[in-house]
């Protein structure tokens, strides 16, 4: 089977794609996507493919839409396997949140991890956080769910129209969606900075202490975090959103010193870990996934103030990522 012809603008995109994949405001590691319809093809980033790669690699895949359509108009179980509407024989899967990009109709789709983002969406009450700070945009906002046909089913509900083309996804993050690739660049820009925290991000100094072996300083908005008390607590009270779930584990452990560092060749060893009122520290051997995870992690709640009121995953809700196929697929190609 040959692979269908390319459409024009899935150059733009892929150098658009490489932009935002650079921002670790927008997206960590193999997270967030892009796409682009042509006809009855859906061209979309493949699973585990990194969009900073954009340019240097080809990361994008053809899928059968209107097939993909139909699973998910019939509540179809192959809609949550992606690999079953590619139009290209061997090679990568197509992305695991296919079918999230396939119930809009604007021809362009771009879905980010951004900070900005996540600090309003992992709160308890997301849409009193939101406020009106989306009042000049077309959106919506969705509870989370776990990624798949089930979301996209919940997201089609408020995008069929073609009227909304911003969408916010509890502990997850954003959407956006136009008819080209400029527009889609626009619109992101400004609803990136539309949800700007008003809580500035954390500074000051990110010494830390001499660590063991196997172990390395964190990323800077780490280290800031484990040297607040009460983001330490917030941090390492439940996981916030998937990819944090999938690159470093469920929550973060805190230890009190760096005496406590558990054994970094356990492999029941987290990749970071906070210090009490010290920093974080990084197993040397830390996945890049695993690295940029730790680094958003820092960067969202350090934009956070410490006495908001956070919604978590629940336990049923970690287990369904960590024993996930599709996700463990992704994470070995981001190793």
């Amino acid at each position: 089977m040959s692979a269908p012809a390319r459409p024009a603008d899935l150059a733009a995109l892929a150098e658009y794609s490489a932009k935002i994949g650079a921002d670790p405001l927008l997206i960590q590691a193999a997270g967030g996507n892009s796409s682009v319809k042509s006809g009855d093809v859906m061209w979309i980033k493949a699973s585990g493919t990194v969009l900073a790669d954009a340019m240097r690699r080809d990361i994008f895949v053809p899928c059968d839409l209107p097939k993909m359509r139909a699973a998910l108009a019939a509540q179809s179980a192959i809609a949550d396997q992606p690999q079953e509407f590619l139009l290209q024989e061997g090679g990568l899967r197509p992305s695991i949140e296919t079918s999230l990009h396939a119930v809009f109709p604007q021809p362009v789709v771009v879905h980010v991890h951004c900070v900005h983002t996540l600090c309003m969406a992992i709160q308890a009450d997301p849409l009193a956080a939101i406020g009106t700070a989306l009042d000049h945009f077309s959106w919506g906002y969705v509870p989370y769910a776990k990624p798949g046909a089930n979301l996209a089913a919940q997201v089609a509900g408020l995008v069929g129209s073609g009227e909304v083309d911003v969408i916010v996804l509890g502990n997850h993050g954003l959407i956006v969606a136009a008819e080209t690739v400029g527009e889609v660049a626009s619109l992101l820009a400004a609803v990136h900075e539309a949800l700007r925290p008003k809580q500035a991000p954390l500074t000051g100094p990110t010494e830390m202490p001499d660590l063991p072996k196997g172990w390395q300083p964190a990323p800077d908005s780490l280290i800031r975090l484990g040297k607040s008390a009460e983001l330490t607590a917030m941090a390492s009270a439940g996981s916030l959103y998937p990819d944090h779930v999938i690159f470093c584990g469920v929550a973060i452990r805190a230890v009190p010193s760096v005496a406590d560092l558990p054994d970094p060749t356990d492999p029941d060893t987290p990749p970071a870990i906070l210090i009490q009122g010290q920093g974080a520290a990084l197993r040397a051997d830390a996945s890049a996934g695993a690295r940029a995870l730790a680094q958003c992690l820092g960067d969202v709640l350090g934009r956070t103030a410490p006495d908001a009121r956070l919604h978590y995953l629940s336990a049923a809700q970690n287990m369904e990522l960590l024993d996930w196929d599709a996700e463990k697929y992704r994470q070995a190609l981001n190793a």
